[in-house]
């Protein structure tokens, strides 16, 4: 609905203070007057920015779009300035602009741009520092958000990593303490035994060397080998009268128990006490297991807790420090690993041995890896053959790190745009366009830079970096 507005109305906004009326009875001339109902739309994302907006009466909800949802990152009220501005390289909207209530708006076409900055300068010069005051803010506010989603990102694969160890704690646990309180059952056994010390001896000895073999780990054995032991010394078992020789055979095998060891056993305890025997080294072999898998279990959450640390150089100033680029992509890449196992990608890592460290903020130059490597992952995620290659080099005066992927590549049209503030080819709501432009800061900062290279099948970022 069209309607009217007046100088003295600009006159009451502290925007407009000071404005020559002349001015101001040329803008209101130039202008569109209107109000817009409860949930009327002045503006759409990817809409063209061709209007300055005046809140004169009212509010103007902004919402951005999130995770296809739609949240409310800003609430415009009386003499605030939404649209496009002079000088402003904004050519479409990014987010909606909704009417809250009714709204009384006057919309100053940008094709009076030219005249307004040739022939009212007290006005242009308050709409650029407008425009200004504006950026920082929005930039500020998008930066936090960029944040956030990175966040987000990392908190949801670190819950992953961090879920599967914990359970298996959890799991081996409850199994170790159901199995130790089965144990004293096979105490009787064990305690009525009569045996040389020397037959003991040899007994334990035997156990303890497989227990405690650091071999273990690396002997390997393919389907068809492991079956044949385990069939021998079920067969072995069950000739001698043990019990539970199925489950047992499982066990013994695992831990390098052979023919040779079992006729050691048979020399040694009386045929009598065999079957205790057997079930109590079983029991330990078992016991054993169980507390290696929560060791592993345990160590594997301490190598996730020590990785965040470093990621975040939380226990350093935010200052330079000398340090291999290694370590902070390492870092990364244990940060993203849920995201590089559930895209199933083949991780090439291309690392030279001799780099030389440089001078960096680490936490800083860790959002520069973050940044590029999720942008990898995201653009070849669903891809057969996903393959990310990093690749590291040093030529006496630079150090050379490349991100390499193997996705579609981007677009001739687009790859001088790709390092500005805001520009995203990701869809609504799953990126900011800051990525890219904070890679770019942080680069400038330690006085290097990041460059691209790309063809469909191999997009190659370059960050360079001096070493002195």
């Amino acid at each position: 609905m069209s309607t009217t507005t007046t100088i003295n109305e600009l006159l009451s906004f502290k925007i407009f203070e000071g404005i020559p009326e002349e001015q101001l009875s040329w803008f209101i001339s130039k202008s569109e007057c209107k109000v817009l109902e409860d949930g009327e739309l002045l503006f759409a994302p990817e809409q063209p920015m061709d209007y300055t907006h005046v809140i004169l009466t009212g509010n103007i909800r902004v919402l951005f779009a999130t995770n296809n949802q739609q949240r409310e990152i800003y609430l415009l009220e009386p003499g605030e300035i939404t649209g496009t501005l002079p000088y402003s390289r904004a050519t479409v909207s990014r987010a909606s602009g909704i009417s809250k209530g009714q709204s009384k708006v006057v919309s100053f076409h940008k094709r009076n741009f030219h005249e307004l900055i040739c022939n009212n300068h007290e006005l242009t010069t308050r709409f650029v520092h407008e425009m200004t005051s504006r950026v920082r803010e929005f930039t500020q506010l998008q930066t936090q958000n960029e944040k956030m989603m990175a966040l987000g990102k990392l908190s949801a694969g670190l819950a992953h990593e961090l879920n599967n160890p914990a359970s298996a704690i959890v799991r081996s646990s409850t199994s170790l303490k159901e199995h130790l309180q089965l144990l004293p059952e096979t105490f009787k056994h064990v305690i009525s035994i009569r045996m040389t010390d020397e037959e003991v001896d040899a007994v334990n000895e035997r156990m303890f060397a497989k227990l405690n073999n650091p071999n273990r780990a690396s002997i390997k054995m393919s389907m068809m080998e492991r079956a044949a032991c385990e069939d021998y010394l079920v067969d072995w078992m069950e000739e001698h009268g043990i019990d539970n020789a199925m489950e047992m055979a499982e066990n013994f095998v695992e831990f390098g128990f052979d023919e040779e060891d079992f006729n050691l056993f048979l020399e040694k305890v009386p045929e009598s006490h065999l079957n205790a025997v057997l079930n109590w080294i079983n029991n330990n072999l078992t016991t054993e297991k169980m507390v290696n898998d929560i060791q592993e279990a345990s160590k594997r959450i301490a190598a996730l807790v020590s990785s965040v640390k470093n990621f975040t150089h939380m226990d350093r100033a935010a200052d330079k420090h000398l340090s291999n680029l290694h370590d902070g992509i390492r870092n990364t890449l244990t940060m993203l690993n849920h995201k590089i196992k559930k895209s199933n990608v083949n991780l090439i890592e291309t690392f030279d041995p001799q780099l030389p460290e440089v001078n960096i903020m680490v936490s800083e130059m860790n959002q520069v890896w973050t940044n590029l490597i999720d942008n990898a992952l995201d653009v070849i995620e669903g891809q057969t053959d996903a393959s990310l290659e990093i690749k590291s080099s040093s030529d006496g005066n630079f150090v050379r790190i490349h991100i390499i992927d193997n996705g579609p590549g981007v677009p001739d049209d687009i790859k001088n745009r790709i390092f500005e503030p805001f520009f995203t080819t990701k869809e609504i709501g799953k990126g900011t366009g800051l990525g890219l432009d904070v890679v770019n800061r942080i680069v400038n900062q330690h006085n290097g830079k990041v460059s691209l290279d790309s063809r469909p099948g191999r997009t190659d970022f370059e960050v360079c970096i001096p070493i002195k």
